[in-house]
């Protein structure tokens, strides 16, 4: 079974963005890069499914610009097989990118395509439902247990109540949630061993799919400074305290 995983190259999760001067983004000049923490997990589950002898190849698939194929080696290095680069230098927004995954799903066809759940840049928790509704298969979002019995996937999935258990139908739709596993660190072979193996570089316009941006950012602002928090001794100074804030 050939599994098809999504990675997004994105700031490194322990750097502090900074917002550019004229408030048209986050700047990302001189600022360290690296994979999305979540698309990290969905790599290592990829990788596990392949060790166990159910998964035959690992295929990989990166939207971004021309650096982005630095992300595509690590996922190489932590054992996939291939890679894809949808090259471009403008914003994509989820949808176009659902559904350039739809249309390299539909080239490829994989038993199952794994996603993280979402992306820490803009945390939009979209484009593994809309793969799914676009390629039209089973989605199980928020996995925190996968498991792979004959032509069906068993996901266990976190839900306000407790966990949820679905089995879909193959090929299907997962997105990656942190408790799934710990995702490996590559070794040096096996980074050495990446930089042989194929990537290919592609053009959202290979796929006919228009990535023209839907919405328009008026601004970008730093987050206001929160003010210092009040301690009190007594459950009495709690409720005076809440009554005088005008929220008791």
């Amino acid at each position: 079974m050939k599994v098809l995983v999504g990675v997004k190259r994105v700031i490194d999760y322990n750097v502090r963005p900074r917002v550019k001067a004229d408030g048209s983004g986050v700047d990302l000049a001189n600022v360290k890069m690296s994979m999305n923490p979540f698309d990290e997990i969905a790599v290592e589950e990829a990788v596990r499914l392949k060790e166990k002898g159910v998964a035959s190849e690992i295929v990989v698939v990166s939207v971004g610009p021309a650096k982005a194929v630095d992300t595509l080696r690590t996922a190489l290095a932590m054992g996939a097989d291939r890679g894809i680069l949808v090259q471009t230098d403008e914003p994509v927004e989820p949808l176009a990118v659902a559904k350039l995954f739809h249309a390299i799903a539909q080239e490829e066809a994989p038993g199952l395509v794994i996603l993280g759940k979402q992306a820490i840049d803009d945390d939009s928790n979209q484009t593994g439902q809309m793969l799914a509704a676009l390629w039209g298969r089973g989605q199980g979002t928020f996995a925190s247990a996968v498991a792979i019995e004959g032509d069906a996937v068993t996901v266990t999935r976190e839900v306000d109540g407790g966990l949820e258990t679905l089995k879909l139908s193959l090929p299907a739709v997962v997105t990656t949630d942190l408790r799934l596993n710990e995702p490996r660190f590559a070794s040096l072979p096996n980074i050495m061993k990446a930089r042989s193996k194929p990537v290919a570089t592609k053009a959202p316009a290979d796929f006919g799919v228009d990535i023209t941006p839907r919405l328009k950012t008026l601004s970008v602002a730093e987050p206001a400074p929160r003010k210092a928090g009040v301690k009190v001794e007594s459950v009495d100074a709690l409720v005076e305290k809440l009554k005088e804030l005008g929220v008791a």
